[in-house]
This record gives C-alpha cells, sequence and structure tokens, in this order.
C-alpha cells in the first residue's frame, strides 16, 4: 500500500473554490477507482486557507492510474488558479 499526504494553501479569497474543486475531485475518486482505499480532504483547524488530502492506494499502480484519470486532470486544472505555490506532497509506505 502506498499514502500519500497533499499539503495546500488556497489563495486568499478562494478557500471555498478550492474546496468546491476538492469535494468534486473527492466524489469522482470515490465513484471511480476502487483501488484508492481512502480519498479524504482536510481543512486545518487554525488556518483557513491551509488544507491536505490523504490519500491511501492498494499499489503503485493504483497511484498511477488515479493520477493519469481524467477527473484528476481536470480537477489540476482548475487547482492551479486556486493555490497560492504548489503541492506539499510526501509519499509513505505502509508498514504493517
Amino acid at each position: 500500500m502506498i499514502v500519500i499526504t497533499a499539503a495546500m494553501r488556497s489563495k486568499p479569497g478562494k478557500e471555498m473554490d478550492l474546496i468546491a474543486a476538492m469535494k468534486e475531485l473527492t466524489a469522482a475518486v470515490r465513484q471511480n477507482e476502487p483501488d484508492t482505499l481512502a480519498y479524504t480532504f482536510h481543512r486545518a483547524k487554525n488556518d483557513p486557507s491551509l488544507f491536505m488530502v490523504y490519500e491511501k492506494y492498494k499499489s503503485v499502480e493504483a497511484m498511477k492510474a488515479h493520477m493519469v484519470s481524467a477527473h484528476f486532470q481536470e480537477a489540476a486544472k482548475k487547482l492551479g488558479g486556486l493555490l497560492e505555490g504548489g503541492l506539499g506532497l510526501e509519499t509513505y509506505e505502509v508498514m504493517e
């Protein structure tokens, strides 16, 4: 299994647009990616412009399939105009 955390900060005043785009992406992932075991969008309690996505994939192949999916590619285009800076990505291996 592969876990990714993706930290992101919205541009000032774009928080609600970011939330809408990520809710749409989250729904598409859950509906269309059976090998994505978890895909959860979070907002920081102390900073309303800071967000994080927790992603858990059955395999590296499932993660790669997510990255090239039409719904992810569409969301990436939207997010480009909503984010301040890029994504802070960390990849983890599950150690059970």
